[in-house]
């Protein structure tokens, strides 16, 4: 939500995301064969930091059709039970401020389109306060900045298996009003 909401506000020119994920079912405890030709996620995803390729690229594209060859991501996995934290970098159309930016964030959290699935806040917070929280995208706003007026990064947390399946749920609520 966090992308698509800046997109229409300010414009995304051409973004990179980064995700530093929690552990997951997928990777290995210890060091060990992998499938595929993706070596790292065979290493030990308890002790090491694993760079690796992230589907929410892919999704953020085939969701905003204009950022098709505009927008990439990686993810790090790093040895934490639960808590990711996305971090949107990108170019904006126009100049803008961290104000601005976090003020349409905060707005997008209010309006009934987000108001489930986008929350922000204020708290110094850290991954193992996201376990367990319902929302897709949780904005760290002390965290938003602006470089020369148009380089803008953003900080969202969420957790992967609360938060995917809550918005999974919503726009299933929402499909079912349409049809």
């Amino acid at each position: 939500p966090v992308i698509q909401v800046l997109h229409e506000k300010i414009g995304i020119k051409k973004a990179m995301l980064s995700t530093v994920h929690a552990l997951t079912a997928t990777q290995n405890l210890v060091d060990g064969p992998t499938k595929g030709v993706d070596y790292r996620r065979g290493r030990s995803g308890a002790y090491n930091i694993a760079p690796s390729t992230t589907g929410a690229a892919v999704a953020v594209t085939r969701a905003i059709k204009d950022l098709q060859g505009k927008f990439d991501g990686l993810a790090f996995r790093v040895p934490v039970v639960a808590g990711s934290v996305s971090d949107i970098t990108f170019v904006a159309n126009r100049p803008t401020t961290v104000d601005e930016v976090n003020g349409f964030l905060i707005e997008a959290s209010k309006h009934p389109r987000w108001n489930k699935i986008l929350a922000v806040t204020d708290e110094q917070i850290v991954s193992s306060d996201i376990i367990g929280q319902e929302f897709g995208a949780i904005v760290d706003l002390p965290m938003t900045r602006v470089v020369d007026g148009d380089l803008v990064k953003v900080l969202s947390w969420y957790d992967n298996e609360m938060g995917y399946t809550r918005t999974l749920l919503e726009h299933a609520r929402k499909i079912k009003t349409i049809l």
